[in-house]
């Protein structure tokens, strides 16, 4: 048997990339080699992205890059290029924003053909390697452009310079001017895009494949708050609960799929992405704040177990993502096998009164409880769901709820060990700083709502490793991407906006002013590296990041939200400690740049405009004076863990504080107090937690 040869991606470190290693296409990584290459034999560069735990990119892989002809075709007319969206989402975005420009639609794998400046001129998402079903096969694609390449090289370039200010056009905005929007009305329409696109039965929004959309949900909690419209709070308090109850939660281990492929939340696809956890534990808080019921905190401490017990390395960060495939009983990887059950299989795990009652509960079925449409990709089976809650379950059988819950339980647990004996889905051991960032935070507000120690002491290792492995002290920058020792791709705005966030909340949960002054650093930093000062607005790369032809602002809320209103909601925040109308200016005009394109799309823009309410409404500070003793301190934290506040900061007055920011020498007087601001304007203090209380009770009245 012929031992294969790898190709140029050998010195990757990415999981994604050296899935392809052994593949017979002649992979180059993204680079001047690949790029001199193209040019030196006169080849167009043929991009593939993708990421390690996308079903459909291991599709193709299969069918089309380790087939050897597809793979002669390839490396006879291409240069071909493998990138890993997670590693550098820099060229996705761009790429992304191509393909949709050109198709309508994105998706992953993305695989688009670009000239020797980089421009593209065709794309296409998965394709399988011959034609069939009326579809063009990737066999055909690759002879087509081959012979227009070396037909119509000029009519190509030509194109890919239409499409390429095409791209620019979609990049830019439009200053607002006397005749914008309002930021109120925008607000008021972001509620109303909400209601039309909100699915009334099911929850979410759309009626087809349902993605959780946490920025928006955030959003809608805010606008509850502040306008007390009940209709904001259904929508989430529904969409939340229709998301755990369907299949796009996992009922055994914990944490949430990617998501669903019908409108009912029940099959999802079965990748589970560690920034999801992370966004999905800060939105179950939020919602159980607000309402104070009790699902909505055991939701985000089964999301808070599984990422710790899955995705979290002993050594300090998490994880990428959980990959949706896992080997079958035939040695085969299988979509969804190590989630999804035959009838038969429970029956012979549980004893009769457990199977009943979790078939019951699960909406288990003999034929499978697949939706009809999805029956043929998943050959009847079952997904765990949940059909008849534990109520409706235990008025069925004629029990107490306590009972059917404690049959429930260990009923469970017998089929987690008996999953546990499947093979696991691989892991991307991949450590991102980004999602990083979001995690510390997630674990943070969980150890604030549960005052339970071992949570600080992970969110502090992680943002250890983070600084030990994936910063420069030297230029005191970020990078973006860690594995196997070695970090890769120096950081974007992303990194910077979510590792500022968690260091400002870990200095809130422990009173080390180093934390916030390393934040303030890091910011000060940012717009070193980043803002336009011209027009406003923050690049989502450095300043100078080299081989993209484009450099975007991107404001649109995808799977995460977007850099640039998370770094504004930090400047709308930190401006009490810093420059204030050098802030003021950053923030107003960067509002400014992006307001008419907020305007016309509110849907798509929740989290900027959460950064309008933050505006309009302003930061709540909460400061303790240098004398406030500890136990004070803690009991008015655990008070503020269950109060629901859209914005607010902690301050601890200090020496170390007041020396670099000279605003707290006001807040320097003896005893327990506490100085509650907004919008530099500040109530009398507060000396005792039943002050607190009392105040706290006046300024969460949208509550319930």
């Amino acid at each position: 048997m012929t031992k294969k040869k790898p190709n140029k991606l050998i010195s990757e470190t990415s999981p994604y990339l050296l899935q392809h290693l052994y593949n017979p296409v002649e992979w180059y990584p993204w680079g001047e080699d690949a790029f001199n290459e193209a040019r030196r034999q006169n080849k167009p560069i043929f991009l593939s992205i993708g990421y390690s735990s996308c079903y459909w990119c291991h599709v193709m892989a299969r069918e089309s890059f380790e087939n050897e002809d597809i793979a002669e075709l390839m490396n006879k007319y291409f240069i071909n290029i493998k990138v890993d969206r997670e590693e550098r989402p820099e060229i996705d975005r761009i790429y992304m924003i191509a393909l949709q420009s050109m198709l309508g639609y994105g998706g992953w794998p993305l695989n688009i053909f670009l000239n020797h400046n980089l421009k593209p001129f065709y794309g296409f998402t998965y394709l399988p390697p011959k034609a069939k079903y009326g579809r063009s096969g990737l066999e055909d694609v690759l002879n087509q452009v081959n012979n227009l390449w070396l037909t119509k090289q000029k009519e190509i370039n030509e194109s890919a310079e239409k499409i390429f200010l095409i791209l620019k056009n979609k990049t830019e905005y439009q200053k607002a001017n006397d005749e914008s929007t309002t930021y109120e009305e925008i607000i008021k329409n972001c509620f109303e895009s909400a209601k039309r696109y909100y699915d009334y039965e099911n929850g979410g929004f759309g009626n087809t494949n349902k993605f959780p959309r946490p920025p928006f949900l955030n959003f809608l909690m805010k606008y509850y708050y502040y306008y007390n419209d009940k209709e904001a709070l259904d929508i989430v308090t529904h969409t939340l609960k229709s998301m755990y109850n369907g299949g796009i939660f996992d009922h055994l281990e914990g944490g949430f799929h990617r998501y669903s492929i019908d409108k009912y939340w029940r099959i999802p696809h079965f990748e589970k992405m560690i920034y999801d956890q992370a966004q999905l534990i800060s939105t179950y808080l939020d919602a159980f704040k607000v309402t104070k019921e009790e699902l909505f905190l055991e939701v985000a401490l089964k999301i808070t177990k599984y990422s710790l017990e899955k995705l979290y390395n002993p050594e300090g960060g998490f994880f990428s993502s959980e990959d949706a495939e896992s080997i079958n009983d035939k040695g085969i990887k299988e979509e969804g096998y190590y989630y999804l059950w035959k009838y038969k299989d429970i029956e012979n795990i549980l004893n009769k009164d457990e199977f009943n009652i979790l078939t019951y509960h699960f909406g288990i079925k003999y034929e499978g409880n697949i939706l009809p449409e999805f029956n043929q990709d998943f050959r009847n089976s079952n997904i765990l769901y949940i059909n008849n809650d534990v109520f409706d379950t235990a008025k069925h059988f004629s029990i107490s709820v306590d009972k059917a819950k404690e049959i429930l339980k260990t009923a469970i647990e017998k089929l987690i060990i008996e999953r546990k004996k499947r093979i696991k889905p691989d892991v991307d051991k991949k450590i991102i700083t980004s999602w990083n960032g979001m995690m510390v935070k997630a674990i943070l507000e969980v150890y604030q709502i549960t005052s339970d120690n071992k949570y600080l002491s992970i969110a502090e290792k992680t943002l250890q490793f983070i600084f030990d492995n994936l910063y420069d002290s030297s230029e005191n920058i970020l990078y973006h991407s860690f594995k196997d020792g070695v970090k890769v791709n120096q950081g974007n705005l992303e990194d910077y906006a979510h590792i500022i966030n968690s260091l400002i909340k870990l200095y809130e949960m422990t009173n080390r002013a180093d934390y916030l002054i390393r934040a303030s650093e890091l910011l000060k930093r940012t717009i070193d590296l980043f803002y336009d000062y011209d027009l406003g607005g923050f690049w989502d790369t450095p300043i100078n990041k080299e081989n993209l032809i484009l450099k975007t602002k991107d404001i649109t809320d995808t799977s995460e939200p977007s850099a640039n209103s998370i770094i504004l909601e930090i400047f709308l925040k930190l401006k009490i400690l810093n420059d204030r109308d050098s802030y003021d200016e950053k923030i107003i005009k960067s509002l400014e740049y992006f307001t008419n394109s907020i305007a016309d799309s509110p849907y798509s823009h929740p989290q900027m405009i959460s950064d309008l309410l933050l505006y309009l409404k302003g930061n709540t500070e909460i400061i303790f004076s240098p004398d406030s003793e500890s136990d004070f301190i803690m009991q008015c934290l655990q008070l503020l863990s269950k109060k629901y506040i859209p914005f607010y900061s902690i301050y601890y007055v200090n020496d170390e504080l007041a020396n670099q920011h000279n605003i707290f020498k006001n807040y320097n007087i003896k005893g327990n107090n506490i100085f509650i601001c907004n919008n530099f304007k500040c109530e009398k203090p507060i000396n005792t937690l039943e002050e607190l209380k009392q105040f706290l009770s006046g300024i969460t009245k949208g509550n319930t």
